[in-house]
């Protein structure tokens, strides 16, 4: 049995959810443990198997989640995997407040890379932006394999014109980590390109993605 003071809940109330650690939070989402491990215990080994990275468990779905650690079903697969995401969506938000104005390719980099980061697959998305350079909102047009995945460019467009944007950036990841387009990057750039620019709407970069750093189309004088 765990002190009641110990109890992660208890704990939380009485120091403050900062002072609670990893397994402690996971904890407390989870609620109560399996057969022959109390809760804290079952979260520390969970942690433990990746490596005390939370961004690991972030990369299964609740199926390869469930595999993995018998006699978890999906109520609390599905909860610590919503936990997990809600938080990756507030640092996301907390850095567009911070960071209104995306003035650079790092700025876009930094802004969008909670929402590729850990993904052993490939995927591209939109963000819009104002006269000013501010974002207007973010958008996942596609997903698909370790390699690539496919951009239908009048979904991309659409979205800009309803959102009456006057800018925006694409970005793709590359989960292998290496940051060298592909002929079929930059293929894919000309297209954007070109019909953003019927559409009177400035494309200001294409970001390749990666957990460690990033590519910029703009940077390297590839949108002309």
């Amino acid at each position: 049995m765990i002190p009641k003071n110990q109890l992660p809940r208890e704990k939380a109330i009485e120091q403050g959810i900062k002072a609670l650690s990893d397994a402690e939070l996971m904890a407390i989402i989870f609620g109560t443990g399996i057969q022959g491990k109390n809760v804290v215990q079952l979260c520390g080994e969970i942690l433990d198997d990746n490596d005390n990275h939370i961004s690991y468990i972030a990369r299964m779905d609740c199926r390869q989640f469930m595999e993995r650690y018998k006699g978890i079903g999906p109520a609390k697969a599905l909860t610590l995997l919503a936990g997990i995401e809600l938080g990756v969506r507030a640092s996301a938000d907390a850095m567009s407040i911070n960071n209104p104005v995306i003035s650079s390719s790092r700025a876009a980099y930094d802004h969008m890379l909670p929402h590729f980061y850990g993904l052993d697959h490939e995927q591209f998305w939109g963000l819009l932006l104002n006269n000013s350079n501010k974002p207007i909102r973010k958008f996942r047009i596609s997903q698909g394999g370790l390699s690539s995945t496919p951009v239908d460019i009048r979904l991309l467009l659409r979205e800009a014109l309803i959102g009456k944007a006057t800018g925006m950036i694409v970005f793709h990841n590359h989960p292998t980590g290496n940051l060298t387009p592909s002929t079929s990057d930059r293929t894919l750039t000309d297209k954007i390109l070109a019909a953003a620019k019927i559409c009177d709407i400035r494309l200001m970069d294409h970001v390749i993605v990666t957990d460690n750093g990033y590519y910029s189309f703009n940077d390297n004088g590839l949108l002309h």
